[in-house]
């Protein structure tokens, strides 16, 4: 028995080390893609992202021309399946030139959430819009030409069934942000097995968009323009459909 005692004793400085060296070691975080867009930093979820270019674009403002810049970016799966693009407009400066007139029309549509939390203000805008089945027949080519042309010229096919959605905000001022997205439905909705969980299936994307705009009107009053795309609902799916 003294002699197991004895052991055991001369072990528990070794046994302290390990569990001290364990304790201390750093724990592993999934890194988060970042760009630069105009006068904000775009900060990404974890993931495959890839950078798709960037464009200029100058509006006439209330206050003369409001230069704007836009970054692409898209979402892989491991097999290269496209899951999500996204493209994010700012001021290109913090310069100010006001808004333009009627900047924030913002219509109804149908089959299409849509929320103007500006209520139709002429020189501010607060739309949020939503198309869960974006990817229905010929409505982004009815909706978006622009946008089906631009993916058409990178060759950039997404995963279908996909949904659509913009929001844009721009203040008095003249800041101005502008989202849209297409994203793959595996990333926005749950699998459903009952008319119950398919009548509530929407409820995710909904709050996904409106933690996506909370994070552009936040963006819009910060110093960096930090603009942190929420994560998504749902991961990453790591097989096709």
């Amino acid at each position: 028995m003294t002699l197991t005692i004895s052991k055991f004793r001369r072990l528990l400085p070794l046994l302290a080390a390990a569990v001290f060296t364990v304790g201390c070691a750093p724990l592993t975080v999934a890194s988060k893609a970042e760009y630069s867009v105009g006068r904000a930093r775009l900060v990404l979820p974890s993931g495959d992202w890839q950078d798709l270019g960037t464009s200029e674009e100058a509006i006439a403002g209330s206050g003369g021309r409001i230069e704007l810049q836009t970054r692409n970016v898209g979402l892989r799966t491991a097999q290269g399946d496209w899951l999500a693009v996204l493209r994010v407009q700012t001021n290109r400066t913090g310069d100010r030139k006001g808004s333009p007139q009627g900047i924030g029309y913002c219509p109804p549509q149908q089959h299409v959430t849509v929320e103007d939390g500006a209520s139709g203000s002429p020189v501010r805008a607060d739309c949020l819009r939503l198309k869960r089945w974006g990817s229905s027949a010929q409505w982004l080519e009815k909706n978006r030409p622009d946008l089906v042309q631009w993916l058409g010229s990178r060759q950039i096919v997404l995963v279908q069934p996909y949904s659509y959605l913009s929001y844009r905000y721009v203040t008095e001022a003249g800041a101005w942000v502008t989202v849209e997205a297409l994203i793959d439905q595996r990333l926005l909705r749950p699998t459903t097995r009952s008319n119950d969980e398919f009548l509530v299936a929407g409820r995710p994307a909904l709050q996904w968009s409106q933690d996506l705009a909370r994070a552009v009107r936040q963006s819009a009053g910060m110093m960096d323009g930090h603009l942190a795309i929420p994560p998504f609902p749902f991961p990453t799916p790591t097989s096709r459909p």
